[in-house]
């Protein structure tokens, strides 16, 4: 089995982005891999190694030059080889899922893991848009898993709380925080990185295209309110801090 995995790169949850000409300029920003992705890397070097029978794990990743980077980073977790679908268009999941699904189907690849949620897009629908091109199954917000045969077991979080699950390969599933903790790469690991292959695929080799154009950003900022409760009635300033929080900050319901 093959296993495809998708990388975003995404800035560092420190990191300060500014707006230029209405849209986000990452210039000097810290750019790492998203989280999220992160997790499916490290599961895919997981299976692997827990005795499944993982003939080659490869990673995908669909942006501008500087996503090489996060490419390297994976190779130097330990995945065999990657492919950089170059553009610098901005596309968005639905239009991503389109490569996605292609590069699956042309590598022959029987497990996708996608971030549950990007982080540039803040979207669910990268591994749902997938797994519907392909006819898959989908298996979302795990934080279990494991490959038995042709079957995929494991958990993933409902709405209820938590449920365990069984699907047959091929299949679809999203990875999120609490499935494992991704390592970190080693010296001579990112050392043997820089030797494996690294595929430069054109954008017009999928025909893919955004369905949705970013046409202004925007960063929010919420103002102080620079309200001072009075302590001396602690019953008094808990219900006024309430009220604050209800009506003005809107903060709770």
């Amino acid at each position: 089995m093959k296993i495809l995995t998708l990388v975003r790169q995404v800035p560092d949850a420190e990191a300060r982005v500014k707006i230029s000409g209405g849209h986000v300029d990452l210039e000097g920003a810290t750019l790492v891999i998203d989280g999220m992705d992160e997790y499916g890397v490290e599961e895919a070097l997981r299976l692997r190694e827990s005795g499944a029978a993982v003939e080659e794990i490869v990673a995908l990743a669909v942006g501008p030059k500087r996503v090489e980077d996060a490419l390297r980073t994976a190779l130097a977790m330990g995945v065999d080889r990657a492919i950089h679908v170059e553009t610098e268009e901005k596309l968005d999941p639905i239009a991503l899922s389109r490569i996605v699904a292609q590069v699956a189907q042309a590598e022959g690849a029987g497990l996708i893991l996608v971030g549950g949620q990007e982080a540039d897009w803040d979207s669910q629908a990268l591994g749902a848009a997938t797994a519907e091109r392909l006819g898959w199954p989908q298996l979302t917000w795990t934080n279990e898993l494991k490959v038995e045969g042709d079957a995929l077991t494991g958990r993933h979080d409902v709405d209820d709380g938590n449920e365990s699950f069984r699907a047959t390969l091929p299949a679809v599933v999203t990875t999120q925080q609490g499935l494992n903790e991704p390592r970190y790469p080693t010296l001579p690991n990112i050392m043997k990185a820089k030797r494996k292959e690294l595929r430069k695929d054109a954008l017009d080799t999928y025909g893919a295209a955004p369905t949705v154009r970013v046409v202004s950003s925007e960063i929010q900022t919420r103002a102080r309110l620079n309200k001072m409760i009075d302590g001396k009635d602690p019953q008094a300033a808990a219900a006024e801090l309430l009220d604050l929080l209800r009506n003005e900050a809107k903060v709770i319901a």
